[in-house]
């Protein structure tokens, strides 16, 4: 290939830094000229909430029309703001090695979740880590919060917040792990399915054999199996349980490892489910076969455990 790869991306600091990183690599195996394409999406113009304006797939909507409509010819996705469901006509490309999968603490005066000071004011717009927040330090109160990194550090620097709540792989792709506090155990502290991953989607058919080739290159196969697991999770529980999750795989020697935790909105009760399961080889095929058996597996026993009755009605929320 001896033209442009046109990237489509956030236009978020982070978004372009993680996109340049990514296409950087795409660049090189591909022999091509990358060219950036910033698109302004739901989830960055509105301040409400994102449970209140549809979820992680705000992100992703006006990504995947301009990926459509041919303005670019791949875009980079932070994987968990992806959603579960395949999109028709976009497959995704490749899944690039994973960086950090933990949360983070930012707080003021080098404090952790153990030692934040009774009535602290921890912001995040997770639901996930407000329930988390709930279970480890009820003593403190989550503050709704929205904004990219700089703004979200910026209001415990003013005294504003004594701490937010932020992705570990976020913080370092921007060169803020500096202000980190305290990461937090992905035993303890399970993230959300894919967190700390990037996906490059693109269309079902390409018709380019280097832009091919140079996904192959940057996909890494055992995060692809592992984030699979995790999303299958989420797919499953998302038709019974609008409960926050949290889920984790990983491989050890020649077993692939998944657990999820599903909560209740204030944390205060938590259902958990992990088994393992031994691909007959580490060939892609074979780790995605493991992974689904164990989502389904995790799923079964969540929903049997009860897991659709952790959320409350809808109409109370």
């Amino acid at each position: 290939m001896t033209g442009v790869i046109r990237v489509g991306t956030r236009g978020s600091a982070l978004a372009m830094a993680q996109t340049r990183q990514i296409s950087e690599r795409l660049a090189k195996a591909a022999k091509a000229e990358i060219e950036l394409v910033p698109i302004t999406t739901q989830g960055d113009t509105s301040r409400a909430s994102l449970a209140s304006i549809g979820g992680t797939g705000v992100f992703a909507a006006a990504l995947r029309e301009a990926l459509l409509a041919g303005e670019c010819d791949v875009v980079v996705h932070s994987l968990k703001d992806l959603p579960t469901a395949e999109h028709e006509g976009l497959r995704l490309g490749a899944v690039p090695k994973r960086a950090d999968a933990r949360d983070a603490l930012c707080a003021r005066d080098g404090f952790t979740i153990a030692t934040l000071p009774e009535g602290a004011r921890v912001g995040t717009g997770s639901p996930r880590r407000i329930a988390q927040l709930g279970a480890a330090r009820p003593d403190v109160i989550a503050v709704d919060l929205r904004g990219n990194i700089d703004t979200r550090l910026g209001k415990v620097e003013s005294g504003e917040l004594d701490a937010v709540l932020l992705a570990a792989a976020g913080l370092g792709r921007l060169g803020r792990s500096d202000a980190v506090t305290d990461l937090l155990s992905l035993g303890d502290w399970p993230t959300a399915p894919g967190q700390g991953a990037l996906a490059i989607e693109v269309r079902r058919e390409t018709g380019d054999r280097s832009l091919e080739r140079a996904l192959e290159a940057v996909d890494h196969t055992m995060t692809r199996a592992t984030v699979l697991a995790e999303r299958l999770v989420l797919a499953g529980l998302e038709a019974g349980c609008s409960a926050p999750i949290g889920a984790t795989a990983f491989m050890e020697d020649e077993l692939l490892f998944l657990s999820a935790s599903v909560y209740s909105a204030d944390g205060a009760r938590r259902l958990v489910s992990s088994h393992a399961a031994t691909p007959d080889s580490r060939s892609a095929a074979d780790l995605a076969d493991a992974a689904r058996d164990l989502a389904e597996r995790v799923v079964a026993e969540l929903l049997g455990n009860g897991a659709a009755d952790l959320a409350p009605p809808e109409e109370s929320l």
